[in-house]
C-alpha cells in the first residue's frame, strides 16, 4: 500500500509544471529513454530528447526549453561546448537551469561545470526519486524566475508611462506658463467694459470690468483664468486684469463705478488691497466669482472687512449657480447680489425661475443687498425682471462690452421702455 501510495505521489509530482519544457540531450540512448519515462510519468508533457549534441544545439533555439538535461561526455561536442552555445543565444537577465547527466563525480568535473553555467548535478546511475525531485525544484525556481521577470516589466512599463505622462504634463505646464507670461509680459489682458445700468430710466451706475485675450490659442477668458489657476499661476493674472482695468479708470464718468472679477483667493492676497488702494475705494466694486468652494471663510469675511473700511462694496457673482449658494451669500453678506445667467434666461416663460427670482429680489431686500439681472437677452426677460422689481441689470440686449469711453450715460433701449 506504501509503494503504491509513493508511485501515486511521484506520478504527480511534476503535473503541476506539465506544460514546462524539458530538453534532454544524452548520446547513450538508454538513458535518454529512461529519462523521458521518468518525466512523462511525472506529469511533464512537453519532453523533447536528442542524442546528437549538434542537433540539440538547433533543437535549442526552436523549442526554448525551461530545463535542460545534458550530458558531459558526447561525440562532436561536449556538454561544455553545448552549454556554451546555448548561453550564447540567452539575454544576461534570463534563468535557464540546466542540469549535468554524469557519472563523473570528481570535484574538478564539478567546478569546471558550473563556471560553464550548470545549475545543478544529477549522478548515473539516475535514481528516479532525485531525479523528479531536482527538476521540480528547478522548474519552480524557473517558474518564480519568469513570474518575477514578468512583474518586473509590468513594473518597469508602469514607471515609464507614468514617466511619460509626468513629462507630458510638465511640458503642458511650461506651455501655459509662457502663455501667462506673454500676457503678463504686454501689460495684461485687454479689457472691455458691460454697463450695468437701472432697468427703470436707463442709467449708467457702473461697468464691468471684463478681461480678452487676443493671444492663440483662441478660447473664452474663463478658460485662460483655469488654466491660469491650474498652474498656480491664477492670482497673479488676476491682478493683471485689475490693474489693466483700474489704469482706464479715468475714462470712466464721475459717479459710475467700477466692477472688477476676483476670485475668492485672490481677495485674500495682499497685493490686492495695495493695488486697490491706489483708486478711490468709493468707485470701486469687487465682484467675487467663485467656482470652487471656499477654504478659509473666516479669512475671507475679514479680508472683505477691510475692503469695505476703505469704501469699497461687494458683490457676489452667480448667485443662485455653483458654489454662490444662500450659504455662501449669507456668510459674505455682499452690498451686491448679481443673478445668475441660468436664472435670467428664459425668466419669461418659466414659472420656476420667475418663483425663484422673486424669491431672490425679497431676499436681498432683506440683508441689505441690490439685485443685478445678468445676461438680459430680451425684451420680454427685461419686462419680466422690471416686473419683479429687479433695480439693476445688464446683458447684450442693453449692451455689449466694449471699450471706453461710452457714448452716453443712458442706455437707449431702457429710455424708451420706461417712456
Amino acid at each position: 500500500m506504501d509503494a503504491q501510495r509513493a508511485r501515486d505521489d511521484r506520478s504527480e509530482l511534476l503535473r503541476q509544471h506539465r506544460d514546462a519544457r524539458v530538453l534532454v540531450v544524452d548520446d547513450q540512448q538508454i538513458n535518454v529513454a529512461l529519462l523521458e519515462r521518468m518525466l512523462r510519468s511525472a506529469g511533464l508533457e512537453q519532453v523533447v530528447c536528442e542524442t546528437d549534441p549538434r542537433d540539440a544545439i538547433r533543437r535549442f533555439g526552436e523549442f526554448e526549453p525551461d530545463l535542460v538535461l545534458l550530458d558531459l561526455h558526447m561525440p562532436h561536442l561536449d556538454g561544455f561546448e553545448v552549454m556554451a552555445a546555448m548561453h550564447d543565444t540567452l539575454s544576461n537577465d534570463t534563468f535557464l537551469p540546466m542540469v549535468i547527466l554524469t557519472g563523473d563525480v570528481k570535484n574538478e568535473v564539478r567546478d569546471q561545470a558550473l563556471s560553464a553555467g550548470a545549475t545543478d548535478f544529477l549522478t548515473m546511475p539516475f535514481d528516479h526519486v532525485e531525479v523528479l525531485l531536482r527538476v521540480r525544484n528547478l522548474l519552480q525556481a524557473r517558474a518564480l524566475h519568469t513570474a518575477l521577470q514578468r512583474h518586473n516589466r509590468v513594473l518597469q512599463d508602469h514607471i515609464a508611462a507614468r514617466q511619460e505622462d509626468e513629462e507630458r504634463a510638465a511640458e503642458q505646464r511650461r506651455r501655459l506658463e509662457r502663455r501667462i507670461d506673454e500676457v503678463l509680459a504686454a501689460g495684461g489682458p485687454r479689457m472691455v467694459f458691460q454697463p450695468i445700468a437701472e432697468l427703470h430710466g436707463g442709467r449708467i451706475l457702473g461697468l464691468e470690468a471684463l478681461a480678452r485675450f487676443d493671444r492663440e490659442p483662441v478660447r473664452a477668458p474663463d478658460e485662460w483664468f483655469r488654466e491660469a489657476a491650474s498652474v498656480e499661476r491664477g492670482g497673479e493674472l488676476e491682478l493683471s486684469a485689475v490693474r489693466a482695468a483700474l489704469s482706464c479708470l479715468p475714462q470712466v464718468g464721475d459717479g459710475v463705478f467700477l466692477a472688477v472679477n476676483v476670485s475668492p483667493s485672490t481677495a485674500l492676497e495682499p497685493e490686492l488691497l495695495r493695488v486697490l488702494d491706489e483708486v478711490a475705494g468709493e468707485r470701486i466694486v469687487l465682484e467675487l466669482t467663485e467656482h470652487a468652494p471656499v477654504d478659509d471663510y473666516s479669512g475671507l469675511v475679514a479680508a472683505l472687512d477691510t475692503y469695505r473700511a476703505r469704501g469699497i462694496r461687494i458683490a457676489v457673482d452667480d448667485a443662485g449657480a455653483g458654489y454662490a449658494g444662500f450659504r455662501h451669500v449669507l456668510r459674505l453678506r455682499p452690498d451686491i447680489l448679481k443673478l445668475d445667467n441660468f436664472l435670467t434666461s428664459g425668466i419669461d416663460g418659466d414659472p420656476a425661475r420667475h418663483a425663484l427670482g422673486t424669491a431672490m429680489v425679497q431676499f436681498a431686500g432683506q440683508i441689505g443687498a441690490t439685485i443685478v439681472a445678468e445676461g438680459i437677452e430680451t425684451d420680454a426677460e427685461l419686462r419680466t425682471l422690471r416686473s419683479l422689481h429687479v433695480p439693476w441689470g445688464q446683458g447684450y440686449h442693453l449692451a455689449r462690452p466694449g471699450p471706453l469711453p461710452l457714448a452716453s450715460a443712458q442706455l437707449d433701449v431702457l429710455s424708451r421702455q420706461a417712456r
